[in-house]
């Protein structure tokens, strides 16, 4: 029996650096021709990286991806493999497509059929769709192309009528984005589809951090009974390679009533068939527990967001609370300890205790630590006020003014050293407007933007869990937290508990449940949570004007839930 080999390339791309896009692709297409696949196979807009979002509508940018096939045609003139890999297409209209490459030569383009219109999702401005399903077809084998949503609808696409009984393989391109629970729902949905068509599928995925984006990779491929027989790593480029035994796949699809035999003239590709191929070890790696994925998609989504745009360093205000350490650790983990920089700013608010704590998880993770006292600049700013806020009681101004002065102080650092700042409020705080603007919501990158609360004390657990040791001190993790600007204060004075609290807010903006069915569903006082969801619709000018975060929720603020600031 004669067996495919198949080499995925998953990589990571940044968009727009073609260059830098066209030497990996390169890289790793000599590095799989050393173990001698019959196809190698690259992700989604892996010429351009994904998404390029309005760059696709620059006639320039599509110029530079037809160029970059070119190179790749030239370049692998030598290797005895078929290339498929995926690039925005330009003819009178543009396409999201895939080039078939093989011997100095583009044999095919296939373009993708369905576009997604969820979430992250806005393909159909960019994109037209294409019309055809190819065959394609060489003296030994035979397989189809299909473009991420291509294998999710069940007719007329690479997922339904696509396919004769001659097709027997799969190689399926996507740039699917993580989010909490995603690989399951991935691996699931493919291998119900090539059990129910008879089909093997290799299902190739993009790493990497994008923007509020972060792509897992997870890789994966099935035979027809669905069954899993290769997994990539997670957040990790790779090349996987693995053999397909095709002659033996059951013919089920053509008892199927509702089948019918489509017209398909196969594209006919002079490929080679290699001997003596070397022998290779294909690994189902096992996929990381749920907090330990969290946690490496917020790694490699703050270091890739510092990587790809020039930045070696990063700044935050280490408060001595849970968020700021956590961001802290997560920071240490992306970028190395010297690249982080930590400071406490203190008010006569702020406890000796917390003073400690932050000195503490700064000794420990071993990043640079300073302590600006702003006491003094604060009271200047109550004195030059005072005139205007005669007769006016200490509020919510006066402990903003604080915040602010935190934010002046990150960003003078982020201007002379070059460093990015970071800003440190989690979903739960942002999702009420427990925030301050232009304080601690100042920065250029918000690592817990979706990240609630409660999974913050979560990771917190499982980082020390995982290092075996105290790496956020467990004071920090244990104590009521505060925003401490004003004397005594704690979190609950103006919001429910955070286990409450986040629960409400998952249900009204992960599942856009009413007031009533909330309080149905938990038992609640309606009141309260009528009251978290005033909240939520005042706060929307404020997370208009908050920094980018990583995604990691099926639904996030900003790149996902678009609601208008003014509405009644």
């Amino acid at each position: 029996m004669r067996k495919v080999r198949v080499a995925i390339a998953q990589i990571n791309t940044i968009v727009g650096a073609f260059e830098k896009n066209i030497d990996k692709i390169l890289e790793y297409a000599h590095k799989a021709n050393k173990l001698k696949p019959d196809i190698i196979v690259f992700p989604e807009l892996a010429v351009c990286g994904f998404p390029p979002d309005d760059l696709l509508l620059q006639p320039g940018f599509l110029k530079k991806a037809g160029n970059v096939i070119d190179k790749i045609v030239r370049e692998t003139s030598q290797i005895n493999s078929i290339i498929i890999v995926g690039f925005p297409e330009y003819d009178e209209e543009t396409y999201n497509s895939a080039a078939i490459i093989f011997r100095g030569r583009v044999w095919d383009i296939y373009r993708k059929i369905y576009f997604p219109d969820y979430g992250i999702f806005n393909e159909r401005k960019y994109f037209t769709p294409g019309k055809n399903i190819t065959l394609y077809e060489t003296p030994d084998f035979r397989f189809c192309v299909g473009i991420c949503e291509d294998i999710r609808h069940p007719q007329d696409s690479v997922a339904g009528e696509a396919f004769s009984e001659k097709c027997k393989l799969v190689l399926n391109i996507n740039g699917s984005p993580y989010h909490i629970g995603k690989p399951k729902l991935r691996e699931t949905m493919i291998s119900i589809w090539a059990s129910h068509n008879a089909k093997a599928v290799a299902y190739v995925n993009s790493i990497g951090g994008q923007d509020e984006l972060v792509f897992d990779g997870q890789s994966f491929a099935v035979d027809a009974e669905g069954n899993i027989i290769c997994r990539g790593k997670a957040f990790s480029e790779e090349l996987i390679l693995l053999d397909f035994e095709l002659d033996d796949l059951p013919h089920r699809r053509l008892h199927d009533h509702q089948y019918r035999e489509p017209d398909m003239n196969p594209v006919k590709i002079p490929y080679i068939w290699k001997q003596n191929k070397p022998e290779i070890k294909t690994i189902i790696h096992k996929p990381p527990e749920r907090l330990e994925e969290i946690w490496n998609a917020l790694v490699l989504g703050l270091g890739d967001y510092l990587r790809k745009n020039g930045f070696e360093s990063a700044v935050l205000g280490l408060s001595g609370g849970i968020d700021s350490a956590l961001v802290a650790t997560i920071a240490t983990d992306a970028i190395g300890a010297d690249n982080v920089n930590g400071i406490f700013m203190p008010t006569k608010f702020s406890s000796s205790q917390s003073y400690n704590d932050a000195k503490k998880l700064a000794e420990i993770l071993g990043i640079n630590f300073s302590v600006i006292e702003i006491e003094e600049l604060y009271k200047n700013y109550l004195e030059i006020l005072a005139p205007h806020f005669k007769g006016s009681e200490f509020d919510v101004t006066e402990e903003n003014i604080q915040a602010r002065i935190r934010g002046n102080i990150i960003m003078a650092f982020s201007n002379k050293f070059g460093c990015l700042p970071l800003a440190t409020g989690n979903k739960s705080e942002t999702s009420v407007g427990y925030a301050t603007l232009y304080g601690d919501m100042a920065g250029g990158f918000a690592v817990l933007a979706d990240v609630p609360k409660t999974m913050v004390w979560e990771l917190a657990g499982y980082r020390n869990e995982a290092a075996g040791k105290e790496l956020i001190p467990e004071n920090i993790i244990n104590k009521p937290p505060s925003a401490e600007l004003r004397k005594d204060q704690l979190d609950t004075d103006s919001l429910p508990p955070y286990e409450v609290l986040d629960r409400i807010l998952d249900y009204y903006i992960e599942e856009n449940m009413s007031v009533d069915e909330i309080a149905t569903e938990t038992g609640f006082d309606r009141e309260l949570i009528a009251k978290v969801v005033r909240m939520v619709a005042r706060s929307e000018f404020k997370r208009r004007q908050a920094p980018p975060g990583i995604k990691i929720t099926a639904y996030a603020f900003g790149i996902d839930r678009k609601i208008p600031i003014t509405s009644g």
